[in-house]
C-alpha cells in the first residue's frame, strides 16, 4: 500500500465526495469528510518525509510510463504544497462542523462536505501530477467545487461573488488549456519532465520559437489570474468577503498558494529558469506588479469597514511577497517565495478564523460592530492580535521569517529599494491590524446585550494555526530548510 501513497492521496477523497453527498446528513457526510482530509494528510507527512529521505517519487498510473501515461511526482516543492494543503484541510474540517451548521441550513451540509472533499482532491492532484492535461484537469475540479461553496454564503452576494469567480476563473482556465495546446502542438507531449527536454530543442532550432514564447504568454497570464495577482485579482475580494466563513477560512490558506506553487512548476521546471528569466525576461513584468500589490492592496485595505474585505485585500498584498520572491530567480529568493506560501497558509487561515468566531456570536464582520469584543470575546481576539502579529512581521513569528528572506534576497541583488518596500508593507500592515484592535479593545459596546465566547469547536482549530505561527516563528529552521532545498530542485541546483 505504501507504494501507491501517492495515487490514493488523490483518489481517496475524490471517491469519498460522492459518498458524503449520497449520505444527505450532516453528521455522517462530516465524519466522510474528516476520515477522508486527514487520510490525506498523514499521507502527505509520509511522502514528505520520504522525498527527503529518498528524494523525488514518481508513480505511473495503470503502470503506462510517462510521457505516454500519466505521472505523478513528487519532489521537495510539491511535497511541501500538499502538506501545506492537506494540514490547512485537516484543521479547517473540523473547524467547519461548528461554522458550518451556523451558516449553511442543514440541506445543504452534505453537498459542502462534497465540494470540500473535491476541492481537497483538486488541489492536491495539481501539486502532485506530472501531466500538464491533468494540472488542467484538476485544476477544474478545485475550481468548480470553490464556486459552489462560495455560493452557499448567507449573503445574497455570494452568488454574485460566485459567478464573478466563475467568470474569471474560466478566463484564466480557457488561458492555460490554450497554453497547453500550443505546447502539443509543437512538442508533441504533454509531461512535464519530458516537455523540459523537448521546449530547448524547438527554440533552438528557431521552427517554433514565437508559438512557445505566446503559450509561455497564455500559461503565465492564466495561472496569474487563478492566484489574484495585482492586477488580475478582481475576484478575489468579493469571493472571500460574502461566501462562509469556513470557505474563507481554508481557500485564503490553500487555493492561491497552490497556484502559486503552479506559477514556479511552470517557470522553473517546464520552461527552465534560462527561458523564463533570461529569454522573456519575466523579472522586468513580475517585480513591479509584486511590489505595486504590495503598496497598492494593502493601502486598500487599510481603508476597508469589513474585517473579512480587509483580510481579502491584505491577501492579495501577500501574494504579492510569494512572486516577488519568485522574481529574484535565485535560490535565496525562491525559498523566500516557499516559505510564505506555509507561512502565510498559518496566518491568514488563523485571522479568517477568528473572524468566523466573531461571526458566530454575533452576526457580523463589520469594524463597528466588534466595539468591546475584546472584553467579552477575549479568546477569539486574542487569536486575532496572535494572527495579525505574524501579518505584520513581529520577530518569533512566521511573517518575520518569510520577510527576513525576502529583504535577503533583496539585498542579494543589491535592490535596496525592494527591502524598503518589504518594510513599508509591514508598517501598513501594522495600521490595517491596529484598527480592528483598537475598535475591540478600546471601544465599549453600546448596548448591554451579552455575548459570549465562541465555541471549543472553533477555537481549538483557530489557536491550532495561531500556535503554527508562533511555533514555526520560532523554530524557523524547518520549513527554512525544506524550502530552500525545494528552491534547489526546482532551479536544479545540486545542494
Amino acid at each position: 500500500m505504501s507504494q501507491n501513497l501517492p495515487a490514493l492521496l488523490v483518489v481517496v477523497p475524490m471517491l469519498l465526495a460522492p459518498l458524503a453527498a449520497l449520505l444527505n446528513r450532516s453528521g455522517p457526510a462530516w465524519a466522510v469528510a474528516t476520515a477522508g482530509i486527514w487520510f490525506s494528510f498523514v499521507t502527505a507527512i509520509q511522502l514528505l518525509q520520504r522525498v527527503m529521505a529518498e528524494g523525488a517519487i514518481t508513480y505511473a498510473m495503470g503502470g503506462w510510463a510517462a510521457p505516454i501515461g500519466i505521472e505523478l511526482r513528487i519532489d521537495l516543492a510539491s511535497a511541501f504544497v500538499v502538506v501545506i494543503v492537506s494540514s490547512i484541510g485537516a484543521i479547517g474540517v473540523l473547524y467547519a462542523r461548528t461554522s458550518v451548521a451556523a451558516e449553511i441550513s442543514e440541506d445543504r451540509h452534505a453537498l459542502f462536505y462534497a465540494a470540500l472533499l473535491l476541492n481537497v482532491c483538486g488541489l492536491l492532484g495539481i501539486s502532485v501530477t506530472g501531466d500538464m492535461f491533468n494540472v488542467f484537469v484538476f485544476l477544474e475540479i478545485s475550481s468548480l467545487s470553490a464556486y459552489s461553496m462560495i455560493a452557499l454564503g448567507q449573503d445574497r452576494r455570494a452568488l454574485t461573488s460566485a459567478f464573478q469567480y466563475l467568470i474569471m476563473g474560466s478566463v484564466g482556465a480557457t488561458f492555460i488549456v490554450i497554453g497547453i495546446g500550443l505546447l502539443w502542438v509543437m512538442t508533441g507531449s504533454l509531461a512535464m519532465m519530458d516537455l523540459a527536454e523537448r521546449i530547448p530543442m524547438v527554440w533552438e532550432s528557431g521552427q517554433g520559437d514565437r508559438t512557445i514564447a505566446v503559450a509561455f504568454t497564455f500559461l503565465t497570464v492564466g495561472v496569474t489570474l487563478k492566484l489574484a495577482l495585482f492586477p488580475l485579482h478582481l475576484w478575489l475580494p468579493n469571493a472571500y468577503t460574502y461566501s462562509p466563513s469556513a470557505v474563507t477560512g481554508y481557500m485564503a490558506a490553500t487555493s492561491t498558494k497552490v497556484s502559486v506553487y503552479l506559477l514556479m512548476r511552470f517557470f522553473f521546471t517546464v520552461f527552465g529558469k534560462e527561458f523564463s528569466f533570461e529569454q522573456m525576461q519575466l523579472d522586468m513584468v513580475l517585480m513591479p506588479l509584486a511590489l505595486v500589490a504590495i503598496l497598492a492592496m494593502s493601502l486598500v485595505a487599510i481603508y476597508q469597514t469589513n474585517v473579512k474585505r480587509l483580510l481579502a485585500f491584505s491577501s492579495v498584498a501577500q501574494v504579492g511577497y510569494m512572486v516577488l520572491g519568485i522574481s529574484f530567480g535565485s535560490v535565496l529568493g525562491i525559498a523566500a517565495g516557499i516559505i510564505h506560501l506555509f507561512n502565510h497558509a498559518v496566518m491568514k487561515g488563523a485571522l479568517f478564523m477568528a473572524m468566523g468566531c466573531v461571526m458566530y456570536r454575533i452576526g457580523s464582520v463589520r469594524i463597528e460592530d466588534m466595539k468591546g469584543l475584546g472584553k467579552a470575546m477575549p479568546w477569539t481576539m486574542g487569536a486575532f492580535v496572535g494572527g495579525g502579529l505574524s501579518m505584520i512581521g513581529v520577530p518569533l513569528t512566521v511573517g518575520f521569517v518569510s520577510k527576513w528572506y525576502l529583504v535577503q534576497a533583496a539585498l542579494a541583488e543589491g535592490r535596496w529599494f525592494v527591502a524598503a518596500i518589504v518594510m513599508v508593507g509591514s508598517l501598513m500592515a501594522l495600521i490595517y491590524v491596529w484598527k480592528v484592535v483598537e475598535v475591540a479593545y478600546f471601544q465599549r459596546r453600546e448596548d448591554e446585550a451579552e455575548i459570549r465566547e465562541a465555541p471549543l469547536g472553533l477555537l481549538i482549530p483557530t489557536y491550532a494555526l495561531v500556535a503554527a505561527s508562533f511555533w514555526f516563528g520560532i523554530d524557523a529552521g524547518t520549513t527554512s530548510s525544506v524550502a530552500i532545498s525545494a528552491a534547489e530542485t526546482l532551479l536544479g541546483v545540486m545542494p
